[in-house]
């Protein structure tokens, strides 16, 4: 999978440790990657998965909706054929991230300008496109030239950037019969109103003032294919600067979350947040546990390597001292309170 600020690759176990055996259902409301609920899949759950972000629903078409043995060898097909094509061109990929700015090695934007025009040309079935979108940015991801989010980009192309662009069939999985997979585009604090009772809601909102759609805004333009007006170094979507979750800010997180915990319909909830972000642990607790019984798990937790690169100013000096590499992940597991 993609390089993913918000990756919770690391916590699998934590996580999948807080879901009762019982539990036949699980929702992932800010989905991300979809790691989480693929990780749940191959365990045998039915999963839906959510987030704000197309390329989140993208990713989530792949790895959660997706019945690996109907899509696996049309998708073997197809990857095979991108990967033995040597055509490329410059389009507006290459210009924006290659030229604009400087994320890819022109050579590699230039087979994702087309191996991405081609597939919009295809009269594909929705979720094999999103099957092969996902392996394109995942392909992308491995030859790209940042620190893993597109905030910004190297002054110099990091050694992989020279790489080869190479597609890889995603690690999809079989659908269980009798179980369900779905994958929605929508703000979750409406989502959750309109979602039948499930087993269990996993909720992993943004910690902080920055957004994801911010920091992948690549993924984005090239999920959506829609050629993008973009301002600034970073060649960021104009439309970043107004899709700002509330999670996003300061003065509203605590509302926000307070209105989606009110609105779900689970026996437990599982939250996850960290004592970096704008909900500090004592408020967290006191919003979960005026719902039910409430146990909380203290994680170590390095942070992104953004960190242990450090502090530099424009002309890539560094500049002041990182104040510590590790923060606190917590694990808020939520039981909820039977009707009285």
């Amino acid at each position: 999978m993609i390089k993913y600020i918000g990756s919770k690759r690391l916590l699998l176990d934590d996580i999948a440790s807080c879901v009762s055996s019982k539990s036949e259902t699980f929702v992932d409301l800010f989905s991300g990657t979809s790691r989480v609920g693929h990780h749940m899949k191959k365990k045998g759950m039915s999963v839906i998965a959510n987030d704000y972000a197309t390329y989140a629903k993208v990713i989530a078409d792949c790895y959660i909706v997706a019945d690996r043995k109907k899509y696996i060898k049309d998708a073997e097909k197809l990857i095979n054929e991108y990967n033995q094509s040597n055509k490329k061109f410059c389009g507006y990929f290459t210009e924006t991230f290659c030229c604009d700015s400087q994320y890819f090695n022109p050579k590699n934007g230039e087979r994702i300008d087309w191996i991405r025009e081609d597939l919009e040309k295809r009269s594909l079935d929705p979720i094999l496109k999103n099957i092969m979108l996902t392996s394109l940015m995942e392909a992308a991801d491995k030859v790209d030239s940042t620190c893993g989010v597109q905030m910004a980009y190297l002054k110099r192309y990091a050694k992989r950037s020279y790489n080869d662009l190479k597609m890889k069939v995603p690690d999809m999985v079989d659908n269980l019969d009798g179980n369900t997979y779905k994958a929605f585009q929508m703000d979750s604090n409406v989502l959750v109103k309109t979602l039948d009772p499930v087993d269990v809601m996993y909720i992993d909102p943004p910690y902080n003032q920055h957004s994801y759609l911010g920091n992948y805004h690549i993924w984005e333009s090239l999920c959506i294919w829609d050629k993008a007006e973009h301002y600034g170094k970073a060649c960021k979507r104009v439309d970043t600067k107004i899709k700002k979750s509330d999670y996003n800010m300061k003065r509203k997180a605590l509302s926000a979350m307070d209105s989606l915990v009110k609105n779900l319909k689970c026996e437990t909830a599982i939250v996850s947040f960290n004592n970096e972000g704008y909900i500090p642990r004592s408020d967290m607790e006191a919003l979960l546990s005026k719902h039910g019984d409430l146990a909380v798990e203290e994680i170590d937790y390095k942070r992104y390597v953004g960190a242990k690169i450090g502090i530099h100013n424009k002309k890539g000096k560094k500049v002041g001292k990182v104040s510590h590499l590790e923060n606190k992940e917590y694990l808020y597991v939520l039981n909820f309170k039977g009707e009285e």
